[in-house]
């Protein structure tokens, strides 16, 4: 990993590059597994995860080799994520990050390969991390892990996903699914470096706070771009949500009250940040990444309605 990233933390090209070649692939790897897994690390995405992992991971005293080894691991995980649920089975969705789903490309077998490769990748790479903290600290964060990826985060709000026919189509169902679905792949960039850290509990339970409402603001603004937005314009396969019944608080309680939801959430994320930043003021990029936020709402609300929303200095 060039040096360069310790101190141009905000540089996209540096962490796709990480992304592309923190997988080693061997000689002797099945072509086929191989083409699917350069399809996939060839497609890092935007990348915002990885550089808010590393940013957190250094503000809170990790070294970069660390930092770098979690935020690619996070990232893996993310992606992987991704994997599972543009399968057939799951979403059956035809495009992501602007090119053909791996699973077209190269069957659900290697999409479902490619994912399990970049999970197992991503458990070395949180242990190697992990090292660089006290024994108690590791076993915190690894347990964290595994409460937001396991059976009562990530896995138990996919099936809530998958059912979604049969529970009410309500605000208060929807986001409940968003929390396990959602919310656990935001807790792990905000919250996992910081318990690395050393963090107080205090600022735990602020980070926790602010993962749960810029968590289901993500996912309001992805429902609304599944609502609004063409494929183009998305870089993903859109208008499935309501073709597949599947949970979409756009569609569950209507664009306005979707917005005014995300609005409020925002709100709440800010006053948040805001007390978090008052005892770690080191943290204070993650203002970018709020307004961030704000803008892509903007982009994707731009020809549905007139918006006025106050956008942090």
């Amino acid at each position: 990993m060039p040096t360069a990233l310790s101190t141009s933390v905000l540089n996209t090209k540096l962490f796709a590059e990480a992304f592309g070649a923190s997988l080693p692939l061997p000689a002797t790897l099945d072509p086929h597994f191989e083409e699917a897994l350069r399809h996939v690390l060839d497609h890092p995405g935007s990348q915002v995860r990885s550089r808010m992992v590393f940013q957190m991971a250094v503000a809170y005293g990790l070294d970069a080799a660390h930092a770098k080894d979690l935020a690619i691991a996070l990232e893996y995980f993310h992606t992987a994520s991704l994997l599972f649920d543009d399968l057939p089975c799951m979403d059956n969705a035809s495009e992501r990050r602007g090119v053909p789903c791996a699973h077209l490309a190269f069957g659900e077998a290697g999409a479902i390969l490619a994912a399990l490769a970049l999970i197992n990748r991503a458990y070395a790479l949180s242990w190697r991390a992990a090292s660089g903290s006290a024994q108690d600290l590791q076993a915190q964060a690894l347990g964290y892990i595994e409460r937001c990826l396991g059976v009562d985060g990530v896995l138990n709000g996919q099936s809530l996903d998958l059912h979604y026919a049969t529970l009410p189509h309500d605000r208060k169902t929807t986001e409940s699914i968003a929390q396990g679905k959602t919310v656990s792949l935001i807790r792990l960039p905000l919250v996992l470096p910081a318990m690395l850290g050393g963090a107080s509990a205090r600022e735990i339970q602020l980070l926790e706070w602010i993962a749960m409402y810029w968590g289901l603001s993500y996912q309001i603004v992805d429902d609304l771009k599944d609502v609004l937005l063409s494929e183009v314009e998305a870089g993903k396969t859109v208008a499935h949500d309501v073709l597949l019944d599947r949970p979409n608080l756009a569609s569950a309680i209507g664009v306005p009250g979707a917005i005014a939801r995300l609005t409020r959430l925002l709100h709440l994320g800010d006053r948040t940040l805001d007390r978090l930043l008052a005892s770690r003021p080191t943290l204070e990029f993650l203002g970018k990444l709020r307004s961030d936020l704000q803008a892509e709402l903007v982009r994707v609300t731009h020809n549905a309605t007139e918006m006025t929303m106050g956008v942090r200095p």
